[in-house]
């Protein structure tokens, strides 16, 4: 194979496999509550966007307005997924070219492809949030690095790391990584100083939404401090999920990062010094502040994988460079054999992923399945909590003719989320006037355990099950329908319950309540 065609190949066949693989079940017959939060928030004007980010979800301003001309053209799950998964095909492919041109071709076919094959990224390919571009960005921004090292520009690099930083402030943790590789590599002056001005102008564009998102801090409430689970948990999303897989991956890791200071030619970075930074450094810096301000998630360094896949590709370089007179050839066919099995190893893995129980424990899409089959126009609705609203936001063909009891204005003309609802002293007025209701329950809402936090849903708490009694019931995958009828003389006999405590219980994924 001559040079132009590796060029070529090199990157090409890792993204042609991470597109089939992120395009297999991307059409997985409903929503989660993140990619519900898109959904509807995307499709708002321009207007309506901005006056939402001042109140909520600042930190995901910039994706929903890229969204927006996506979603304008046909309103689906495809669609806000698509963009994912070509934003982690782009991964694929830079990764590739990082290898490529860190170390050798052969190094970068390797790295993309178990880049593509990795079921961390395959997961949030399907995912109809920001993380795949941001680690699209973070790519990107690593290779236009390596470039302007070698005496290119700095102003590609700090535009793409500044855009890739205000579409996730927490790529921002980029930069101490690049400032450990430079100090690895022991670059000049003149190579620190174009760093610096490219990273003060990130370090400004992205000062505002920092501001502003610090302010919506408490979208964040729900996180606690990592503790090792969390660092075994990521360890193996990097480095491989199974048994079988993680020990090689990580015996490949650690011989890739023998001596990452060995300066190459001409003060070139060198593949350890790139990839071993990035790997390490945002996941450790994120982890350690969380033990103080809880702020980690794993997919929130998500962007950090790509360090895992090159140390990974050049460990097994150096094995093969450690026996003498090896065919190029064979060694690379090799290589691309090994990342099909570990991918036909995984492939249970990547399967179970197309299901919608992998993706935050609830379908929004069963709560408009259950409400298209039992309610009909003019029936009255209670959401508990107001949160339960968003599968009526995502899917309101079920929903369609209902009545909202206890919303006073909508999620679009309030610039919430939800929408705004009614005082407890008129929502109960409504409720008086009715003689059964519906509620639709988030589950943890029925458990006696659990206490709302704002009025309006204490107010409905308290109503249904002091002046009606629970009857028919229907259970769905994240959501409880039942309809609540009017008691004689109109008082209910409530449920024995022991005193209800404060807070949510804890769920998987990220909710639109949430960053």
């Amino acid at each position: 194979m001559n040079k132009k065609t590796a060029a070529v190949a090199v990157p090409v066949i890792p993204m042609t496999v991470m597109l089939v693989i992120g395009c297999w079940g991307l059409d997985r017959g409903g929503m989660w509550r993140d990619e519900a939060a898109t959904f509807q928030v995307a499709r708002r004007t321009v207007p309506e966007i901005w006056r939402l980010l001042h109140q909520v979800d600042a930190v995901h301003g910039l994706y929903y307005l890229l969204m927006r001309p996506v979603l304008a053209l046909h309103p689906g799950e495809v669609l806000l997924r698509l963009p994912s998964v070509l934003a982690a095909t782009t991964t694929a492919g830079l990764v590739a070219a990082l290898g490529a041109r860190l170390a050798r071709p052969r190094v970068g076919l390797w790295a993309g492809l178990l880049y593509a094959i990795n079921p961390m990224a395959g997961h949030y390919a399907q995912e109809g949030r920001s993380y795949a571009m941001v680690a699209a960005g973070v790519a990107g921004a690593t290779l236009l690095l390596v470039r302007a090292v070698g005496g290119r520009t700095w102003v590609p690099y700090g535009v793409v790391l500044a855009v890739t930083c205000v579409l996730h402030e927490f790529a921002v943790l980029l930069l101490p990584a690049h400032a450990v590789t430079l100090a690895l590599t022991r670059v000049p002056r003149r190579v620190w100083a174009g760093w610096l001005c490219a990273a003060g102008a990130v370090v400004l564009a992205l000062l505002p939404l920092a501001l502003l998102s610090h302010a919506q801090s408490a979208q964040v409430a729900w996180l606690r401090p990592p503790g090792p689970d969390s660092v075994a948990y990521l360890l193996r999303q990097f480095a491989g999920p199974t048994d079988e897989v993680l020990p090689p991956c990580l015996i490949l890791m650690c011989l890739a990062s023998r001596r990452p200071w060995t300066r190459r030619p001409g003060g070139a970075l060198t593949l350890p010094a790139v990839a071993l930074p990035l790997l390490v450094l945002p996941p450790a810096i994120l982890l350690t502040a969380s033990q103080w301000t809880p702020l980690y998630d794993a997919r929130y360094v998500l962007y950090a994988l790509a360090g895992a896949s090159l140390l990974v590709a050049a460990g097994a370089d150096r094995v093969a460079r450690a026996v003498p007179r090896l065919p190029r050839v064979p060694v690379t066919a090799a290589g691309v054999l090994a990342v099909a099995l570990v991918c036909a190893h995984q492939l249970p893995l990547l399967r179970q992923d197309r299901s919608m129980a992998q993706r935050g424990g609830d379908n929004l899409a069963v709560a408009s399945a259950l409400a298209a089959r039992e309610l009909r126009p003019g029936d009255p609705v209670l959401f508990l909590p107001a949160i339960g609203r968003r599968s009526a936001l995502a899917y309101p063909k079920g929903f369609h003719g209902t009545r909202d009891v206890a919303l006073a204005e909508s999620a679009r003309t309030s610039g919430t989320l939800y929408g705004v609802e009614t005082d407890p002293a008129a929502l109960r007025r409504r409720l008086a006037e009715l003689d059964r209701v519906w509620l639709v329950a988030e589950p943890y809402a029925l458990s006696p355990t659990w206490h709302p936090d704002t009025p309006a849903d204490r107010t409905k708490l308290a109503v249904v099950e002091g002046e009606f009694k629970p009857g028919r019931e229907l259970r769905g995958r994240g959501v409880t329908l039942r309809l609540y009828e009017r008691a004689p003389q109109g008082r209910g006999e409530p449920r024995d319950q022991p005193q209800r405590r404060s807070g949510k219980p804890p769920t998987s994924g990220l909710g639109v309540q949430r960053s």
